[in-house]
């Protein structure tokens, strides 16, 4: 059996929950992708165009730091990456985060937050960052989904 973790981002909570729902039915460790600077209500404004995550998100090259490392990150084999859907993609933290490891060989499955987007471009984007992997599955995940529903997704991936 493949070692497997969950690592996320969460902003307000939500993707978090998820997350530890996912390690949970997927017998997978947690870690959590924090900034180094925690995130404000006024940092999360998408509709003010100088607030933090709107200037990180219309900056291709931002990357914002993070607090701590994975430890024995290379005996993972099956790395779940959930975040919240931002802009019709990933945050720019989760690409720190991606560049921060070698993912040569390692199945990637990316799960995302949101209020109703799409994938839209999440799992290219993300292929693009870990071009030595197997990047599959990415789905959005919803608070109001069963276990059920979660243990649905997690049997397709055929892991």
């Amino acid at each position: 059996m493949s070692k497997r973790l969950v690592a996320y981002f969460s902003a307000s909570g939500v993707t978090e929950r998820i997350a530890k729902r996912v390690a949970s039915l997927s017998n997978a460790d947690v870690f959590e992708i924090e900034p180094e600077t925690r995130y404000t209500a006024a940092d999360l404004d998408w509709t003010n165009k100088k607030s933090r995550s709107t200037l990180e998100m219309t900056d291709e090259t931002s990357r914002p730091k993070i607090k701590g490392t994975v430890p024995s990150f290379e005996d993972y084999d099956v790395i779940f990456i959930g975040f919240p859907n931002w802009w019709g993609v990933e945050p720019r933290i989760i690409d720190s985060f991606l560049e921060s490891y070698d993912f040569s060989s390692k199945t990637v499955i990316p799960f995302f937050t949101s209020g109703g987007s799409g994938k839209g471009k999440i799992e290219e984007r993300i292929s693009k960052l870990c071009p030595s992997s197997d990047v599959r599955g990415t789905m959005r995940l919803t608070s109001a989904m069963s276990d059920a529903e979660i243990e649905s997704w997690l049997n397709s991936l055929c892991l």
